[in-house]
């Protein structure tokens, strides 16, 4: 008899088909109050509370890579788990942490990494709960626990990837590769300044500050929501642009046009992309925020966004499901497909093992 399970992936999220063989169906006891519950491609669950109020969470892995220096290594921790509770729309409030810590880590690189979790945490408006911490054998960078982020508002104020509708404007932030140029830049500047020169190299190591959508998805959602402006937010991550894109339309169950000219992709990300060999839409890409907003509130949301120096472009619009998936390349339609493996993960170890 032929085993036609899916299998597990050798690295990285578990594929639509496992999470939903094996996740979905066994999700402990039911609750009336769930609203949003898991799905893959959507980022925060969420939970009616009562009194009109909701409470949005999501959770992640704690990520620390000691490499990128303990400051910015605590700082992008923060930014991970605070970017995904910022697309529902709400403003991150609460987080609890367990910290698994490698035996390795020494008081002065806790005191480091902590002291800059507790001022991201106060700049955004984060305050922790909860939590564990402690060091054990068996565990290593850059997985080192895991947090939860919660955000609660009002019942009417939220947004997730589900709610795009006909008609919506799509807009994204930043634009493409946004993370594994900063991870790149960061791990092997001296690589990108041989290549393109010390100029380039420090723009491209700036982008790494930039890897974060808390500001881009609360200064989107201060427009409007729902009927007033946004409609759905999205963190584009593993495969980038072109993965954010599929998934917030497999969510919504609508369908997309878009015009891959319009995605902004900047010098120094184009430059690093073609030095490590990587394509850019396909690319790791956290800090690019994937939106869709009710069109006659577009130029408001790209206006507000100006005004924080967030870049942003108008790069398609919600098609009914019936029109597919497809994007718009030197005047031609071509099918939008979800690139499945991110190439920045290979590419990357090439670059440390000096492949």
């Amino acid at each position: 008899m032929t085993d036609n399970r899916s299998e597990l992936p050798a690295v990285g999220k578990i594929s639509p088909e496992i999470f939903d063989e094996i996740i979905l169906p066994q999700l402990g006891a039911p609750s009336a109050n769930i609203l949003v519950g898991p799905q893959h491609g959507v980022d925060v669950g969420v939970v009616d509370i009562g009194g009109g109020q909701v409470m949005a969470l999501t959770t992640d892995p704690f990520f620390i890579v000691p490499q990128y220096g303990w400051e910015r290594a605590a700082w992008f921790a923060v930014h991970i788990l605070a970017s995904d509770a910022a697309t529902s729309g709400l403003r991150p409030t609460y987080m609890t942490v367990d910290l698994n810590l490698p035996r390795s880590i020494t008081r002065d690189d806790l005191e480091v990494m902590w002291s800059t979790v507790h001022r991201e945490c106060q700049k955004i408006g984060i305050a922790i709960v909860t939590g564990h911490t402690a060091r054990y054998d068996g565990t290593d960078y850059p997985m080192v626990g895991g947090a939860t982020v919660i955000a609660i508002g009002p019942k009417d104020k939220y947004v997730t990837p589900k709610m795009a509708r006909v008609g919506d404007s799509v807009i994204i932030t930043k634009g493409a590769a946004i993370e594994a140029t900063g991870l790149f830049a960061a791990t092997f500047p001296q690589k990108v300044a041989e290549k393109y020169g010390p100029e380039v190299a420090a723009r491209a190591e700036d982008i790494f500050w930039q890897m974060s959508v808390v500001e881009d998805a609360l200064t989107a959602a201060s427009v409007g929501v729902r009927d007033e402006g946004v409609t759905a937010m999205h963190d584009a991550t593993e495969c980038g642009v072109w993965g954010g894109l599929y998934e917030v339309a497999r969510a919504s169950g609508v369908g997309l046009r878009v015009y891959k000219e319009r995605i902004i992709v900047k010098d120094e990300v184009r430059k690093v992309c073609e030095l490590f060999a990587i394509d850019p839409y396909s690319s790791i890409s956290e800090g690019t925020l994937v939106m869709t907003c009710r069109p006659h509130k577009a130029e408001a949301v790209l206006a507000a966004l100006a005004a924080k120096d967030i870049a942003a472009s108008v790069v398609g619009e919600v098609l009914p499901e019936s029109a597919g998936l497809v994007y718009v390349e030197g005047g031609s339609e071509r099918p939008l497909r979800h690139p499945v493996v991110d190439p920045f993960w290979e590419a990357f170890n090439r670059a440390v093992t000096g492949g």
